[in-house]
């Protein structure tokens, strides 16, 4: 039996996420529903989704700023913004914060069923376009991006969202250098001194998980970034 597509369904009005809820799994998907910014954003770092349905204007925090939080947990995962607003200037924000749709309420469910299964498609169209972005070897090491993975023997080691971005960013990075300045924008959102000792301290915890294969390290270039060193 194939396993199911999870949603992450954050909406805030519990009459409206109770029934599309419901129509969704009717529809034979997987769906995690949350009332507000907070409480998605914890979901998503504690499960993984396939893709995210966030309504806009939400208590705690609203789908814009929860939208580029996931976004620094995992940039590739897929997500429609739902809004009983039909502003252009919400619409422009939302598609600059990286949307993959975005609908305004009400609107026809079919609609949304079809949105959904075609954002789905192009991402495993991309997935098979580009399989070595999502599991590759490193050293005797299995790494899996989208599971947050590592497998080695019988053993498997799950990484947080950062941790599996961080080494997606070392395996894939140009030159075999990844710039320190460079994983900061793009996992944490911005380069500062904080940010930057929060890195460090993932890149200890990769470190870790990773000594399992002593030919395999994560050299300092200078200061300014890192290496994966790794056998050929």
């Amino acid at each position: 039996m194939d396993q199911k597509i999870k949603i992450l369904l954050v909406e805030d009005d519990p009459n409206f996420g109770s029934i599309m809820k419901s129509y969704l799994e009717l529809n034979d998907f997987e769906v995690v529903l949350k009332a507000d910014g907070k409480q998605g954003l914890s979901a998503f770092k504690s499960e993984l989704f396939d893709i995210c349905i966030l309504d806009v204007m939400m208590p705690e925090m609203d789908g814009f700023t929860l939208a580029k939080e996931i976004k620094k947990s995992n940039s590739i995962v897929p997500f429609i913004f739902l809004t009983a607003k039909s502003l252009k200037e919400d619409m422009l924000e939302g598609f600059r914060t990286g949307a993959d749709d975005y609908i305004t309420k009400p609107f026809d469910s079919e609609v949304l069923l079809f949105k959904l299964h075609a954002i789905l498609k192009r991402n495993h169209q991309r997935n098979e376009v580009e399989p070595d972005l999502n599991e590759m070897m490193v050293g005797t090491l299995l790494f899996n991006y989208n599971l947050r993975s590592i497998k080695h023997e019988n053993l498997t080691y799950t990484l947080s969202p950062k941790e599996a971005s961080l080494l997606k960013m070392l395996c894939t990075a140009k030159d075999g250098i990844l710039l320190r300045k460079d994983a900061l924008e793009k996992i944490w959102g911005t380069d500062n001194y904080f940010n930057g000792r929060s890195m460090d301290v993932f890149i200890a915890r990769l470190r870790k998980c990773l000594k399992v294969d002593p030919s395999i390290e994560i050299a300092n270039i200078h200061g300014n970034g890192f290496r994966l060193i790794r056998p050929n």
